[in-house]
């Protein structure tokens, strides 16, 4: 598994993806958390990060199939899936090892964001009045959602061969699970279907956890999540061994 994840990451840094996605997604939260009118913190007058919290998980809606479109579709296209599992390796450890490489790609893509905290938390009157337990959830929040994301987008990148297409199937899954569940739920009012569909829903579950309130339920459904989708993954790929 470990020569899987050590090749997908040396395969990003060999190219620009990886540069321009993190470098777009960095300058897009910059402008969002310090320049933009209506959510950035200077004009908000509060030590806050609830914008930066509140509008990266839209920006993964983008970010991450970005990131993930390439897992399987180039192997697939080029040819070298099937070298890949000729290798003395399981399935799952093919999986795995993509999967643990995209989701670390995203983490540090995040990781710089935490300038961020220490320049708001400089900027309190006084010197550190910043809410570090929601800071904290959020960024939890944002490792989770994450994961799910890029769970999401390695399988979706098993359907098809087409780079773009795999994006595009990638957006599809992530903006369902994250926002069109909820959406849906509307639709019942109210009930025990509108309570399930509204729990499923990632967007639910990431405002829970950004709340500093780490429930061990949310952690649970989310992890299990990532599970399931690599299942599928797993399960789709043994279908092009044959």
């Amino acid at each position: 598994m470990y020569a899987i994840f050590q090749k997908e990451l040396s395969s990003f840094f060999n190219s620009l993806i990886a540069y321009m996605v993190m470098a777009v997604f960095l300058l897009v939260v910059g402008l969002i958390v310090w320049v933009f009118p209506d959510s950035n913190i200077l004009d908000y007058g509060y030590a806050d990060l609830a914008s930066f919290f509140y509008l990266t998980p839209y920006l993964f809606l983008f970010v991450i199939p970005a990131i993930t479109m390439r897992s399987f579709s180039e192997e697939v296209r080029m040819g070298t899936i099937e070298l890949l599992l000729t290798k003395p390796i399981t399935i799952w450890e093919l999986v795995l090892g993509k999967f643990m490489a995209n989701w670390l790609l995203v983490l540090l893509t995040i990781f710089p964001t935490l300038i961020f905290v220490y320049s708001v938390y400089q900027l309190g009157n006084p010197v550190g009045n910043l809410d570090l337990a929601a800071v904290a959830g959020g960024y939890i929040g944002l490792v989770l959602l994450s994961g799910c994301m890029v769970a999401m987008g390695i399988f979706a990148s098993t359907l098809n061969e087409n780079q773009i297409v795999g994006f595009v199937l990638t957006v599809l899954l992530v903006f369902f699970w994250f926002i069109g569940l909820g959406a849906i739920a509307q639709l019942f009012n109210s009930g025990f279907m509108a309570q399930l569909l509204s729990y499923m829903a990632l967007d639910a579950q990431y405002q829970s956890v950004g709340k500093g309130l780490v429930e061990a339920g949310s952690v649970v459904y989310q992890l299990s999540l990532i599970v399931l989708f690599l299942y599928f993954t797993v399960q789709r790929v043994a279908t092009l061994k044959r």
